[in-house]
């Protein structure tokens, strides 16, 4: 880029216009404003800081350069290099370097607006098939004067900017790798794009959230922008994949009952009834109730055909009381949800010490639940008492994030994983 060279003599240039300057009387029309209500939202932020000037300060490094380069490499974010007018970008800046005060405050007034324009473009759903069972977590662009005071605030413009710090680092990890070539051939490079778009659906800043990535067979709890703890987790096999989704974890269920899937009930459990009789149900704990509702009564296992449902022509629902062979463990967590999926204890660990851990109906069951409610929670949970489906809610809700991240930024390379599900083959199909 042109531009890139005129760098070197700004500092120079600047010292010309030392000083607050006059933002407040000045609403250039900028490259890329889409209304008036944006180009007003970049001048209230200026006058917030009595003119500061926030891209062409003598402070703020490479910032005007590395966003200039983002921009005109958007097409790697999926998006088009035209919409934020460069050439016209390129100018302002190229005069600005001159030290003339109003061309300054142009160029400066330009590269807020674009930068808006570009972090609120990143910051939309880019429709990878992420169910948002709360609505609130879906990506939505930060205002105005917020991005632009979180940019002031970084303690590197430049690194904040070159990082893409107001989004996921592992976006700005990937991305690098792409604008960088950092992989062996096509298919990597596709692989790199995919995930990335998946990435910008993952939470940015410092709140407690929870990242379970299928592929990777882990869950990941985050404070602060880091990974402080992380386990091992079973999740879907294909057949029963474990869906990409986000949704606040709520509350955590003890001693909790477990419903039985009517194609497990007809495949597993019902044979054994046909083997064993109602021992079988006994033995591990299992009530035939009436229906699917919450006030279901428990009826006589003598009354089900059991034959009938085991060829599939009958239905039935098999609970499971709590127990020590209780499917659930001792507790789950919920984040109700229409695909009837979980975080939930597990009696068998066996499972846990595979290398493929793809074997559930689509829930998902963790290597240490206690572990994880004391992260949740910040003390352990525990029973009161031996009543079933005790529910502890939540002080306040954590975020949870089902993700599908075959390639994963590790150091300065990129791990890939299998794509189990087949996700990444039908979207490049």
């Amino acid at each position: 880029m042109q531009i890139n060279r005129r760098f070197a003599g700004f500092a120079a240039a600047l010292a010309v216009t030392a000083g607050s300057l006059g933002f407040a009387a000045a609403t250039p029309a900028g490259a890329v404003v889409a209304d008036r209500s944006a180009s007003a939202a970049v001048s209230d932020f200026y006058r917030s800081r009595g003119g500061a000037r926030l891209w062409l300060a003598p402070n703020s490094g490479h910032g005007a350069q590395h966003l200039l380069q983002l921009l005109n490499s958007a097409q790697v974010d999926g998006l088009d290099p035209g919409r934020y007018d460069l050439r016209a970008l390129n100018k302002a800046v190229a005069k600005a370097s001159r030290g003339d005060p109003r061309a300054v405050i142009r160029a400066e007034m330009m590269l807020s607006e674009a930068f808006v324009a570009y972090a609120g473009d990143l910051a939309r759903d880019p429709g990878v098939g992420i169910i948002y069972v709360d609505p609130e977590l879906k990506p939505t662009p930060l205002p105005a004067r917020v991005l632009l005071s979180q940019a002031a605030s970084a303690p590197s413009l430049g690194d904040y900017v070159q990082r893409i710090g107001w989004l996921n680092p592992t976006y700005g990890q990937l991305r690098q790798a792409l604008v960088n070539r950092r992989f062996s051939n096509e298919h990597q490079r596709r692989l790199i794009a995919l995930n990335l778009q998946r990435a910008r659906t993952l939470p940015f800043g410092r709140q407690r959230y929870v990242v379970v990535n299928p592929v990777a067979q882990r869950l990941y709890m985050y404070e602060n922008g880091e990974v402080v703890d992380s386990m091992r987790v079973v999740a879907g096999k294909p057949e029963a994949a474990t869906p990409m989704m986000t949704a606040f974890i709520r509350f955590a269920v003890l001693n909790p009952y477990w419903n039985s899937p009517p194609d497990i009930t007809a495949k597993r459990l019902a044979p054994n009834v046909l083997k064993q009789g109602k021992s079988y149900l006994k033995a591990k704990g299992y009530e035939v109730m009436s229906d699917w509702s919450d006030d279901a009564r428990v009826l006589d296992a003598s009354s089900v055909d059991w034959k009938a449902v085991v060829a599939g022509r009958t239905e039935i629902r098999l609970r499971q009381r709590p127990g020590p062979a209780n499917s659930m463990g001792k507790m789950k967590f919920m984040f109700p949800n229409k695909e009837g999926i979980w975080l939930h204890d597990t009696p068998s660990k066996d499972p846990l010490g595979e290398s493929g851990r793809l074997v559930s109906a689509g829930c998902v069951r963790l290597e240490d639940a206690p572990r994880f409610a004391r992260w949740l929670f910040g003390q352990p949970v525990k029973p009161q008492g031996a009543s079933a489906e005790q529910r502890v809610p939540l002080p306040s809700l954590v975020p949870l994030y089902i993700t599908y991240l075959t390639a994963v930024p590790s150091g300065s390379s990129i791990t890939y994983f299998d794509d189990m599900y087949g996700l990444d083959r039908r979207r490049m199909a």
